[in-house]
C-alpha cells in the first residue's frame, strides 16, 4: 500500500505581529499555501498579505482552534502579549490538542524569548517555559527556538528618531551586555529552516544574529551605517516599563520588562548570545550582520520626527 503525501499547509499564530507576519510572508513568498492566524486577521495591514489566508481565531477557544488547524500539516507558533500563566498554559494546551487531532507533521515554537536555566519570578520567562513543555510533550513532533533581542526593536518610532537626529541609541540593556542582536527577517529563515531539520526535532535552540556585540559596538555599526556618531546610552528599565505601558498596556509591559530586569541583574552574562556559527550550522542558514540589516532599512524615515 502506497501512502500519498499531504501536500503542505502552514498555520502561523500572530500573524498579524512582527514575528508572525514575517514568518507568514517568507513562507508565502516562496509559493507555500499559508494561514496567518490572528484574534483580528482583518487588522493588520501587512505587506504579502494577500498571499496569505487570514484565519479569525481565538487561542483561548479550543473549537476555534480545530477549525482552524484543520488541513493544516506545519505550524509556526508565537504566543500574544499575555503573561498570566492560567491563559498561557491554555493557549498552549489548545493549541497542542489542535495540532494533534490535526495530524500536523511539525510544530515550531518560538518563545521570543531566551530561558535562563534556573526557574525565575519572572512571567516572562515562566510562561513562554511552561509553553514550551506543553508543546514538547504534546505528541506532535516539535522544534522549540529561543531568539535574543531584535534589530527590528530599533527602527520604531521610540527609537528611530534619536537614532537618526540625535545619535543616541538608547536601550535597556547594560552597556556591556554581549547580545546577539537578530532581525525579524532572519527569524523567518530560521523557523522555515527548523521545518525541515529533522534532527531538531524534540529539541531546543538558543538562536540569534549573526554578530555578538555590546551596546557601544552596535552604536558603532549604526555610526557607520548613518555616517554619523552614534552614542549607546542604557535606558532604566523602569523608564523603558512605563513607555511600554502606554503601547500595550501595564499587564504586557510588565511581562516584557521582566525579562530586562532579569539582565539588568547581572546574573545572565550569556543569555542574549548564542553562537552565530552554531545556529548556522545547526540549520544551514546565512544569518545577517548588524551592518548589512542597518544599511537596508530606509532610516530617512524618523528624520526630522519628534523623539
Amino acid at each position: 500500500m502506497t501512502h500519498t503525501r499531504r501536500e503542505r499547509c502552514y498555520l502561523v499564530t500572530g500573524a498579524t505581529g512582527f514575528q508572525g507576519g514575517a514568518v507568514a510572508r517568507l513562507l508565502a513568498g516562496r509559493g507555500d499555501t499559508v494561514r496567518g492566524l490572528a484574534r483580528r486577521p482583518g487588522r493588520a495591514d501587512t505587506p504579502g498579505a494577500p498571499l496569505v489566508t487570514p484565519v479569525a481565531a481565538d487561542l483561548g477557544n479550543a473549537e476555534d482552534l480545530r477549525k482552524a488547524f484543520d488541513g493544516v500539516t506545519h505550524a509556526a507558533v508565537v504566543m500574544p502579549l499575555e503573561y498570566a500563566a492560567d491563559t498561557v498554559a491554555r493557549y498552549a494546551r489548545n493549541i497542542a490538542d489542535a495540532a494533534r487531532d490535526a495530524g500536523v507533521e511539525r510544530i515550531v515554537y518560538n518563545t521570543n524569548t531566551p530561558l535562563p536555566d534556573a526557574v525565575t519570578g519572572f512571567a516572562g520567562f515562566e510562561t513562554r517555559r511552561a509553553a514550551e513543555e506543553i508543546l514538547l510533550g504534546s505528541g506532535v513532533p516539535t522544534v522549540v527556538i529561543r531568539p535574543p533581542v531584535y534589530l527590528d526593536n530599533l527602527f520604531s518610532p521610540w527609537n528611530g528618531p534619536a537614532l537618526v537626529n540625535d545619535g543616541v541609541l538608547a536601550y535597556p540593556l547594560p552597556a556591556g551586555q554581549r547580545v546577539a542582536w537578530m532581525s525579524h527577517q532572519d527569524l523567518a529563515t530560521v523557523v522555515a529552516a527548523a521545518f525541515e531539520a529533522e534532527h531538531l526535532v524534540g529539541r531546543v535552540l538558543n538562536v540569534g544574529g549573526a554578530e555578538i556585540l555590546t551596546g557601544p559596538e552596535l552604536a558603532d555599526r549604526f555610526g557607520r551605517a548613518l555616517a554619523r556618531e552614534v552614542t549607546y546610552v542604557p535606558l532604566e528599565v523602569a523608564r523603558f516599563e512605563e513607555g511600554l505601558a502606554q503601547i500595550v498596556g501595564s499587564a504586557a509591559a510588565a511581562g516584557v520588562a521582566g525579562i530586562y530586569h532579569h539582565v539588568a541583574s547581572g546574573t545572565a552574562a550569556h543569555l542574549l548570545d548564542p553562537e552565530p556559527a552554531d545556529v548556522e550550522r545547526e540549520l544551514g542558514v546565512r544569518l545577517t550582520p548588524a551592518r548589512e540589516w542597518i544599511a537596508a532599512q530606509p532610516w530617512r524615515t524618523w528624520a526630522g520626527a519628534a523623539d
